[in-house]
């Protein structure tokens, strides 16, 4: 990846596309809108509120991210969507139950200006949703440009002289790589031939690529992390990245995990339970979609403490990942962990941890990150997997032969070292050695 000679400005207005219009994407639309009218904060977003130091400590260089690099303002966003039910923006964030009664009466009018599109649905991969508002096509190819045709009309009627589009959708069921992933020659035939192996996911990133629309994937499903559409993205020359957006209890596993690490705590086990009970919940209920998550959840102690270089302290992990859909919960999921630890000459601890956290509020900031984000990155001319924007993901995509990076102050120390080599500034190594000469 080379350094930009230069970033076009962010003119004119920045379209999101999100598929998927329910608890993540409407508490994310509803948010931005409160933001810009000076409602209420932005907290959670790197871009509105995060600083990146810049040269020597002595220097007292460290301004706001969104002061530093060119990027879209929240004004400049305008929003569309697709979803397996008619509901417009308003209608939906009501029945999520996220929102409370003052930010919603707020939002009102505005939410009830976005009205999903017709999506690309099949059951077979999301078995617990049983979706009405669904396009009907003679292959899954004939959907693809179905949604091709909703890019360009979005654009055209909203006025937007840019997109992102960011999966906002439900986990679909387990798939493993497939022979029809190689090329994407051989995707688009198996698109015609409406293979299992091309869930709907993977038609939206599809269409996205193919109209020059960068691409973020926000659950587990495989979708852009596939052969095919990473030849497809760095032809066209169009960011990507993915998957799984890094809110709840993971969080806390990628905060906790470094610092064991670092003092050479070692780890005997660390079960994991979760109750949740929005849409997100009621699709993890099906075993095949579980498994997309599970994979997901259950990567990233292996990846962060790395057993094969401390046996002794990692190598008998015992990690169990459960995930439990109970309706009165709502969204506002409820995470316990058991982590079995040992110290000096092996002597056991225990810490335990309650996350009563938000999911889709914790997910939102992560929306509007990345959006502006990968709008630079496109007018930066980067293209491809973008690996710097691991910060926001469970499980990072990165290059074949890499390991994906979960660590999450490394994650922020690539994030902000990559806007610094992005903008022509030394990278912050932290040694200091020159203050001691």
């Amino acid at each position: 990846m080379r350094r930009p000679v230069s970033i076009a400005p962010p003119k004119g207005k920045l379209g999101v596309l999100t598929p998927g219009m329910g608890a993540v994407s409407t508490t994310f639309m509803a948010g931005v809108e409160l933001v810009r009218r000076g409602l209420a904060a932005p907290v959670g977003s790197l871009t509105q509120m995060g600083t990146v130091r810049l040269g020597k400590r002595t220097e007292n260089r460290s301004p706001r991210i969104n002061d530093f690099v060119p990027l879209a303002q929240p004004s400049d966003l305008v929003f569309g969507g697709w979803d397996v039910f008619p509901d417009d923006a308003y209608q939906a964030a009501t029945k999520c139950g996220v929102l409370e009664h003052q930010h919603l009466a707020q939002a009102e009018k505005f939410l009830k200006g976005i009205r999903p599109m017709k999506a690309a649905f099949d059951r077979e991969y999301v078995k617990n949703l049983a979706g009405t508002h669904v396009k009907k096509g003679k292959n899954k190819f004939d959907l693809a440009e179905q949604i091709r045709d909703d890019i360009r009309t979005f654009k055209k009627k909203s006025g937007a002289s840019r997109l992102v589009m960011v999966w906002c959708g439900s986990t679909e069921t387990y798939l493993e790589q497939h022979a029809v992933y190689k090329t994407l020659k051989d995707f688009e035939k198996a698109m015609k031939e409406s293979h299992d192996a091309v869930a709907p996911s993977m038609l939206y990133a599809y269409a996205a690529l193919q109209e020059g629309v960068p691409f973020a994937n926000g659950a587990p499903n495989l979708t852009v992390d596939i052969p095919a559409m990473q030849e497809l993205a760095h032809d066209r020359n169009i960011p990507v990245c993915g998957k799984d957006f890094k809110t709840g209890q993971t969080l806390m596993k990628t905060i906790l995990a470094p610092g064991f690490k670092a003092r050479m705590i070692g780890l005997n086990g660390w079960f994991s339970t979760n109750i949740l009970g929005n849409r997100d919940g009621e699709v993890l209920d099906d075993p095949g979609s579980f498994k997309t998550k599970e994979e997901s959840k259950l990567s990233v102690l292996e990846y962060i403490l790395q057993p094969q270089l401390y046996p002794e302290l990692y190598g008998k992990i015992h990690h169990k990942v459960r995930i439990n859909y109970y309706p009165p919960r709502g969204d506002n999921k409820e995470g316990w962990d058991n982590i079995d630890i040992f110290g000096w000459l092996g002597y056991p601890m225990q810490i335990k941890v309650d996350f009563l956290c938000r999911d889709s509020i914790l997910a939102a900031p992560i929306v509007l990150d990345l959006v502006l984000f990968l709008d630079l990155a496109q007018r930066a001319g980067l293209r491809g997997i973008q690996e710097w924007l691991s910060f926001y993901f469970k499980s990072p995509m990165c290059a074949p032969e890499l390991y994906p990076e979960h660590d999450l102050f490394i994650q922020l120390m690539k994030l902000k070292n990559t806007l610094r080599w992005m903008m022509g500034e030394d990278l912050i190594t932290h040694l200091g050695a020159e203050y001691y000469d």
